[in-house]
């Protein structure tokens, strides 16, 4: 994994509904709007090659959609270019971040500056989640694949270590976007595999429509 002297105070976000991001994964994103694909051309000028992935918070009364507190940051690992000019790139997670404000104007992408110092944990060493009972783990997911119609390599996933298994999990489910936040908010591998569990529970009960609060 890259390591960093110092992770920069500023960087560029892309509030994209319901994509999530962990630290250590990879999150293939196809890039096509004008000011994205201007991110995308200053973020490679830059030494770190850092995204923040963020979700936006609906709010009825803005015109300007409000952002999550929390997000994490990738490093632009995997670029190409259509010949449309549209852009395909893989974002590899190096850490969550804080908001401590957004940055109004000079760029036609949002910025926000940003505090790491809660997520050291997130820069160092693949997390292990010791709960973890895989049998009646994976005896679940069979059951919350199967509703939602949903098909994988399966001998892939149960090789898989723990992170990479459950946040692999997090980020390809198809949950609500606050569902997705309390996964990226989880403190540990363990309470990020719980919420998990929850929320394939609550949707195999047929509570689709709710959202985790």
């Amino acid at each position: 994994m890259t390591r960093f002297k110092a992770l920069p105070d500023v960087i560029p976000v892309f509030p994209l509904p319901g994509a999530l991001l962990l630290p250590r994964a990879r999150l293939p994103l196809h890039i096509f709007e004008p000011r994205y694909l201007a991110m995308i051309e200053e973020c490679m000028k830059t030494p770190e090659r850092l995204i923040g992935m963020i979700q936006p918070r609906e709010t009825p009364d803005s015109e300007v959609k409000l952002l999550h507190t929390i997000g994490c940051a990738g490093r632009l690992t995997a670029f190409s270019e259509t010949e449309d000019g549209r852009y395909m790139i893989t974002l590899t997670g190096i850490s969550r971040f804080r908001v401590r404000q957004e940055i109004t104007g000079f760029t036609p992408y949002r910025r926000t500056e940003v505090d790491w110092s809660d997520f050291e944990r997130d820069r160092g060493e693949d997390e292990t989640d010791p709960g973890l009972c895989r049998d009646s783990f994976f005896a679940l997911l069979n059951r919350y694949f199967s509703l939602h119609s949903l098909s994988t390599d399966w001998d892939s996933l149960k090789g898989a270590e723990d992170e990479l298994l459950i946040n692999s999990l997090s980020m390809l489910c198809p949950f609500e976007p606050d569902d997705k936040q309390a996964l990226l908010e989880a403190p540990s591998l363990t309470t990020r595999r719980e919420t998990l569990v929850t929320l394939m529970e609550f949707s195999l009960r047929g509570g689709d429509d709710e959202v985790m609060q």
